[in-house]
């Protein structure tokens, strides 16, 4: 990322969100960030920023779904990383309208800006939940759709409104399609934080399903992701995975963070943490080669690291998490 560039990272104050907003700073651009409005004008994660890199970014509080605050944000950005989405799959069993206006209303208010202002480049985010269960491994960019879950048909449909801005306008659109991401920061609601959380306290461990296979991937490597997908001319109109081309069982997953963490929590299966059966998505496992050959990514940093960096993390911000709840 050139030194100044003006960008726009809109769901800055999510997971991912904020440690894009942190590597840009540190990469010297100029960044702009667009958080949910709210009363108490919590900013999300991007508090937790060290206070010498949130001084740099220019934060503002809107609505995805409201189009003149989305245009107000994007203009003059040349380019535009579109983070901002409703994720819990839980909750999208609650209110699934919601998922409609947050994530494809959203798009849509973000691409027609983009248009609308010029913008050089707009870096779209899916998510591999996407493909639904695998109908063959690895997952490419060619697999199926598959809307096993609210969540996932509005991110399919915000993915065909991207490509539908590319080739009808022209509009300079790459979708990048992250796997299972893990790192500090991330709530409660995936599994990773679950099972440290828990685990730190030391009690059981309560999951859903312990079978279902899962492509990890540390927040560092999506966040490179990122940037080469907003840097590379080939990956215009494209959707590119970004994973890290292993899986492990839930169940797996979880009996290593217990060992990493030193903790003699049992895992416990909880019912209602369990999803709907045509809903399971029963295995990921990501292809990352057009990652490869177009964008010259590679993961760096493999699961065992990451968990050994996420656990460090969490062992300083337990009191942030609420163990004793199941986080919808």
């Amino acid at each position: 990322m050139g030194s100044g560039v003006k960008v726009l990272v809109t769901g800055a104050g999510g997971f991912i969100g904020s440690h894009l907003v942190e590597r840009l700073v540190r990469d010297g651009a100029s960044v702009r960030a667009l958080v949910h409005y709210n009363s108490r004008n919590d900013w999300g994660n991007l508090e937790l920023l060290e206070a010498g890199i949130l001084e740099s970014v220019e934060v503002i509080t809107g609505d995805i779904a409201d189009p003149f605050a989305v245009r107000a944000a994007v203009k003059g950005c040349a380019k535009v990383f579109h983070l901002s989405s409703l994720i819990a799959i839980p909750y999208s069993y609650v209110a699934p309208q919601s998922y409609v206006t947050t994530n494809v209303q959203g798009a849509i208010n973000v691409l027609q800006a983009a248009r609308e202002e010029g913008v050089e480049r707009v870096v779209h985010t899916s998510t591999s939940e996407c493909y639904g269960t695998a109908q063959y491994v690895p997952i490419d960019e060619k697999h199926p759709l598959q809307g096993q879950s609210p969540y996932s048909a509005s991110k399919i449909g915000a993915d065909m409104i991207a490509e539908s801005y590319w080739r009808s306008f022209g509009l300079p659109v790459a979708t990048i399609r992250p796997f299972n991401t893990f790192g500090p920061r991330q709530s409660a609601r995936a599994v990773i934080p679950t099972v440290i959380a828990q685990a730190l306290k030391g009690g059981p461990v309560k999951l859903g399903s312990l079978t279902p296979t899962r492509d990890m991937n540390y927040v560092d490597n999506t966040v490179d992701g990122f940037l080469r997908v907003s840097e590379a001319p080939e990956a215009i109109g494209e959707v590119i995975n970004c994973g890290s081309g292993r899986e492990i069982a839930v169940g797996d997953l979880a009996r290593l963070i217990i060992e990493m963490v030193g903790s003699k929590s049992e895992i416990v299966s909880d019912d209602q943490r369990i999803r709907p059966g045509k809903s399971e998505v029963e295995r990921l496992l990501a292809c990352n080669e057009k990652a490869k050959s177009l964008l010259g990514w590679s993961p760096a940093v493999d699961l065992e690291e990451g968990l050994r960096r996420t656990i460090a993390w969490f062992e300083k911000h337990q009191a942030r998490y609420k163990a004793g709840i199941y986080n919808v």
